[in-house]
């Protein structure tokens, strides 16, 4: 059984199918630790101007607010986590989800990356722009599990 978990949260749908495939792998209590990984993306690039301190304090205020708020949505998943008996850490990052992932697999000596998939994108539109899953599993050294988004009103044939 894997003993370091890193999963990947972040604010839409698939946080929750990489979460709840977390809960899915382990058994309650088990001994793993899990992490989980908030990245905030972060906001444009600010513009100088002769009023630089302006700007600049829109910029970090700006940052600090969607920070705070992923971090607020997160914190609830580690509450996920222990109650089903796992412990958890929360990290927060800021930047390319990609390179976050990959410095925490290396720094942590995670075993297992669950990261969520979202159905919303065109297949097409995933395949010819590329995706963040094939990026990474070329820049980490450990598993990597992509817990699909079950498609919405899906019907199963009987």
């Amino acid at each position: 059984m894997y003993q370091k978990i890193l999963v990947a949260y972040h604010g839409n749908s698939t946080r929750h199918s990489a979460l709840h495939e977390c809960l899915r792998i382990l058994p309650a209590n088990a001994s793993a630790h899990v992490h989980v990984l908030v990245v905030v993306d972060p906001p444009p690039t600010p513009v100088v101007s002769e009023l630089g301190t302006f700007v600049e304090a829109t910029y970090e205020a700006d940052r600090q607010i969607a920070e705070d708020r992923v971090r607020q949505e997160a914190f609830g998943a580690c509450s996920m986590l222990r109650e089903h008996g796992l412990d958890s850490t929360l990290h927060v990052e800021c930047g390319d989800p990609v390179q976050s992932i990959a410095d925490l697999v290396d720094t942590l000596g995670i075993e297992l990356v669950i990261i969520g998939h979202s159905r919303q994108k065109p297949f097409a539109l995933r395949w010819w722009r590329g995706a963040t899953d094939a990026i990474l599993v070329e820049k980490i050294r450990c598993s990597l599990l992509v817990a699909a988004d079950p498609e919405p009103h899906r019907k199963r044939s009987t």
